[in-house]
């Protein structure tokens, strides 16, 4: 499972089997949400997360959106 960074104690990763579409896992002790990031950012499930939890890690895709994306497709061997 690829880590694309740890920030504030949240990491932020995609399974190597993962699917489409774009999007990325946050985990944090027992707590776990996913996160769709084409089209805008959504939340998909969340496990134990709180609302200013959530809000805080949608924050941070926001800023790193286009990271995330470019590594999926690199990952994923889909490049444009």
């Amino acid at each position: 499972m690829p880590t694309l960074f740890i920030l504030f104690g949240f990491r932020f990763f995609f399974w190597s089997n993962d699917h489409e579409p774009i999007h990325v896992h946050i985990i944090k002790g027992d707590s776990e949400a996913k996160f769709n990031v084409i089209r805008e950012v959504e939340l998909v499930d969340n496990h134990g997360f709180k609302k200013n939890e959530l809000r805080l890690i949608e924050s941070i895709i926001e800023e790193n959106r286009d990271i995330i994306i470019e590594r999926w497709k690199e990952f994923f061997n889909k490049g444009d």
